[in-house]
């Protein structure tokens, strides 16, 4: 438990970095006081948690960092702070060990986020954290205490030495990551960049008679490409166009260039581990049998792979097998939107980094830190997501706990 005259540190938000940064506030000794504007703690991590909770990935270091694209380079100095390993470590503490998946995606045994997160709150409460609900933060006042409304309108004001703010970004709000922090942050003249959907689906016009056979059926084994970029995995078909993680590694891209021109060409590989002259010899052995057939018997290609080549191919083309293995190796589809931010899994934007110096500390507000999605950075999930949200709780938590030193020397 921390002493009377432990210095006093706030944390405004449940999720990993939040609890991160009270983590190691208060194992560096302070008194933290953490507010969410929810009923209950870490609702975002819970709903990660849903299909199992993808804590990190054991791909190397500096592939690991590519992942965050233009923050490659910030958010590799915070993965050297607190890496992959040093995350797996922690949850061994909270009695969570964890496993690497086939594809190098790590997860605890259980695969659930609730063991985890109910042992962390035991741990922060046992350590001192005292935890305040339904206080949404809404700024700070005139002589920098932080100002929160509870669910009836009141207002409640706090003051510590060092503040962290970690409330998130702004897709799933109705969990409580709205965005509205960053907004009066950046009426305080911190400059954010406009949040936008990430990890989202894309849009396509598909016909009537193509969403009634197709909806809901998995694409697998794929590889996606655009603008130099690729991915592979799985995706589904869905109403309003397709989602899945492959996807989502390319979707900074393709996001910008529906920005851009309304549209983007996403090209898809049926069978990435053939060249075009070998699927064109295969499909020369169709015979009178159906595209269907052949597709499944010569191809291996199953399902609905036959109806989306009659949905973005021209009979003509599907009749000719060298026109047809150049489409089954690179098949056009056009996306025309972007699902909303409500519907993403994370969102781009946030806090510029040119606002924050390396604790995280916002240069304009001295012992005012921030950290996780309420940055400027994303990432594809996979562990990605939730790594960078840890360690850059785990640098603010540690920036915030230097300057409450620094301010009682």
């Amino acid at each position: 438990m921390t002493s009377a005259a432990a210095p006093e540190a706030i944390v405004v938000g449940g999720g990993p970095a939040g609890l991160m940064a009270a983590e190691i506030l208060a194992g560096a000794g302070a008194a933290v006081d953490l507010y969410d504007s929810m009923p209950t703690i870490g609702r975002k991590l819970l709903m990660a948690g849903r299909g199992g909770l993808n804590l990190t990935h054991t791909e190397p270091l500096q592939a690991f960092c590519r992942r965050y694209g233009a923050q490659a380079e910030v958010v590799g100095g915070w993965l050297d702070a607190f890496s992959p390993d040093d995350l797996r470590r922690f949850a061994s503490t909270l009695g969570i060990e964890t496993f690497v998946g086939s594809s190098g995606r790590v997860f605890p045994t259980g695969l659930k986020a609730s063991p985890l997160l109910r042992a962390w709150i035991g741990r922060l409460r046992a350590a001192g954290v005292r935890f305040h609900l339904r206080h949404r933060w809404i700024g700070l006042t005139a002589d920098g205490m932080s100002c929160f409304e509870r669910p009836d309108g009141s207002r409640h004001q706090a003051s510590a030495g060092a503040t962290v703010l970690a409330f998130g970004g702004a897709s799933w709000p109705r969990l409580g990551s709205d965005g509205q922090g960053v907004a009066h942050l950046a009426a305080a003249g911190i400059a954010a960049v406009p949040f936008a959907p990430a990890n989202c689906g894309f849009d396509v016009a598909w016909s009537p008679a193509f969403l009634a056979r197709a909806e809901g059926q998995p694409l697998k084994s794929l590889a996606l490409a655009f603008q130099g970029q690729t991915a592979r995995g799985e995706i589904v078909i869905t109403r309003y166009g397709l989602e899945g993680g492959p996807l989502y590694a390319l979707g900074a891209a393709l996001r910008q260039a529906i920005a851009t021109s309304g549209r983007a060409c996403l090209l898809l590989d049926l069978k990435p581990d053939l060249t075009t002259e070998n699927v064109q010899a295969r499909l020369l052995r169709r015979g009178s049998g159906s595209l269907a057939n052949t597709l499944r018997k010569q191809l291996g290609l199953r399902g609905i792979v036959s109806a989306l080549l009659h949905e973005l191919v021209s009979p003509a083309d599907r009749a000719d097998a060298g026109r047809l293995a150049r489409h089954i190796k690179a098949l056009e589809v056009p996306l025309c939107g972007i699902q909303p931010l409500a519907r993403a899994i994370s969102s781009a934007g946030g806090i510029d980094f040119a606002e924050v110096d390396a604790d995280l500390m916002l240069r304009r507000f001295p012992g005012l830190f921030v950290a996780g999605e309420m940055l400027d950075w994303e990432a594809p999930t996979g562990g990605y997501l939730l790594q960078a949200a840890f360690s850059s709780g785990f640098i603010a938590g540690r920036g915030a706990g230097r300057y409450l030193q620094l301010i009682q020397e």
